[in-house]
C-alpha cells in the first residue's frame, strides 16, 4: 500500500507545510502571529522551558523532543508550534485530531516529514484510538507498520519515518490516554493572561492593523478579553470597525465600552453565552449542584463547549465553582447577574 502522499502548499520552504489534512489559518491571523520567542508576550515558565530545549537541540543538532501543549483555547498553543519551527528553521506540518480519521491519513504525513520536521497536532486527545496506538512507535522508534489487505491476505509493511518532532496541543489534557502522554518529553500547561500582559498585545495587534488607539481604549479592550490573546484580537476587529462606523476611526475607552457593550460583553468580559449560564444556575437550579450536560441543554450549546471556551474562565474567575455533584454558583455569580440566593433556595433580585 502506498500511504496518500499531501500535497505540499505554498508556503514550503518558508517553516510552514500546509496539506489537504491541515488546519486552515486564516491570512489575518497568521500576521498577527510571533514568529520568535522574544517576540511573544507571556507564559514565561513555557517560554523558559522551550527557550532550553531549542537550544539544547541546536547545539546537539539533533531533532526536538515531542511536547504537549495544553490549555484552554486561544491562549498560543499554534503560535508556539509555529514559533519553534522558525527558531530550529524547520517545517511545520499542521493537523488535528478529528481530521485523522484512519492510519493511511497519519502515514501520509509523518511519510512526507522530512528530518527534523515538526508535526503539530490540535486537539490532539480527540484523535481515534486505533490510530492513536500507530503513534506510539512513530514517537519512539520512528516506525510505522501498516496492515494491507484483510483476513488471509493480510500482511504488515513496515515505514521508516525520518526523525520528527510531533508537538500536541490539547484543551482537554485528562482526556490523554496515559501511553501517548508519556511519550512526550516536555507537557507544558498555559494558563490565562494577566491584563498586563494583556495590554501589551492589544498594542501590538493594533499596531500591526494600523489602528489608532489609546491607552485608555487598550485598558477597555484587554480588561474584557477574558485573559486570551484570541479574544483580544477578536474585540480589536470589532472594535476597529465600530469606531469607523461611529466614532471617526481612533479607539478610545468611551469608544471601545460602547462597542463591546454592543456585543454584550461587560466589563467583567462575561459575555452573552456567560450570563445566559449563571441565570440559568440560578433561577431554574436553586444555584446548583447541577451536570454540565444539564446546563447545556437549558441554554441550547454544546456541553463541550460549554466545558472547554466558558467553564475555565468562569472557574478561574469564582463565579463557578466544581463539585463531585456537579456545578456550583458562588455568591459572585449570582452578583454577576444581578442576583442573591434567598435562603429558600430561590435567586432573589439584589
Amino acid at each position: 500500500m502506498t500511504p496518500p502522499t499531501p500535497p505540499e502548499g505554498p508556503g514550503k520552504g518558508t517553516g510552514f507545510i500546509s496539506s489537504t489534512l491541515a488546519a486552515p489559518v486564516t491570512t489575518a491571523e497568521a500576521a498577527l502571529r510571533p514568529l520568535s520567542f522574544s517576540d511573544f508576550a507571556g507564559q514565561a515558565k513555557t517560554i523558559e522551558r522551550l527557550q532550553v530545549m531549542v537550544g539544547a537541540a541546536k547545539k546537539r543538532g539533533d531533532p526536538l523532543n515531542h511536547i504537549l501543549l495544553s490549555g484552554p483555547p486561544g491562549l498560543g498553543k499554534t503560535t508556539l508550534a509555529f514559533i519553534l519551527g522558525h527558531e530550529l528553521g524547520r517545517n511545520v506540518r499542521v493537523t488535528s485530531g478529528p481530521v485523522v480519521e484512519k492510519a493511511g491519513d497519519l502515514a501520509g504525513l509523518l511519510t512526507n516529514l522530512e528530518e527534523g520536521d515538526l508535526l503539530f497536532i490540535d486537539e490532539i486527545h480527540r484523535i481515534p484510538k486505533t490510530v492513536e496506538e500507530y503513534l506510539y512507535s512513530a514517537m519512539e522508534d520512528f516506525r510505522i507498520d501498516i496492515m494491507i489487505d484483510q483476513g488471509p491476505n493480510a500482511r504488515s509493511v513496515r515505514l521508516t519515518l525520518p526523525r520528527f518532532t510531533l508537538v500536541g496541543a490539547t484543551t482537554r489534557a485528562g482526556l490523554l490516554t496515559a501511553p501517548l502522554r508519556s511519550r512526550f518529553t516536555l507537557q507544558t500547561r498555559l494558563d490565562y493572561y494577566d491584563k498586563d500582559t494583556l495590554h501589551v498585545i492589544v498594542r501590538r495587534t493594533c499596531k500591526l492593523l494600523n489602528v489608532a488607539i489609546d491607552e485608555g481604549g487598550v485598558a477597555e479592550i484587554a480588561s474584557r478579553a477574558r485573559g486570551t490573546p484570541r479574544v483580544a484580537n477578536n474585540l480589536i476587529y470589532f472594535v476597529r470597525d465600530f469606531a469607523q462606523e461611529r466614532a471617526g476611526g481612533a479607539i478610545t475607552r468611551d469608544t471601545a465600552a460602547a462597542g463591546l457593550e454592543l456585543l454584550e460583553i461587560n466589563a467583567a468580559g462575561l459575555d452573552e453565552m456567560d450570563k445566559r449560564m449563571l441565570r440559568t444556575m440560578a433561577e431554574n437550579y436553586r444555584g446548583g449542584p447541577v451536570g454540565m450536560s444539564t446546563i447545556a441543554v437549558a441554554v441550547g450549546e454544546e456541553a463541550e463547549n460549554l466545558e472547554e471556551v466558558h467553564e475555565p474562565f468562569l472557574i478561574q474567575e469564582g463565579y463557578l465553582q466544581r463539585t463531585p455533584q456537579g456545578r456550583v454558583l458562588t455568591e459572585k455569580g449570582y452578583a454577576a447577574v444581578g442576583l442573591k440566593p434567598a435562603g429558600n433556595g430561590q435567586a432573589t433580585l439584589l
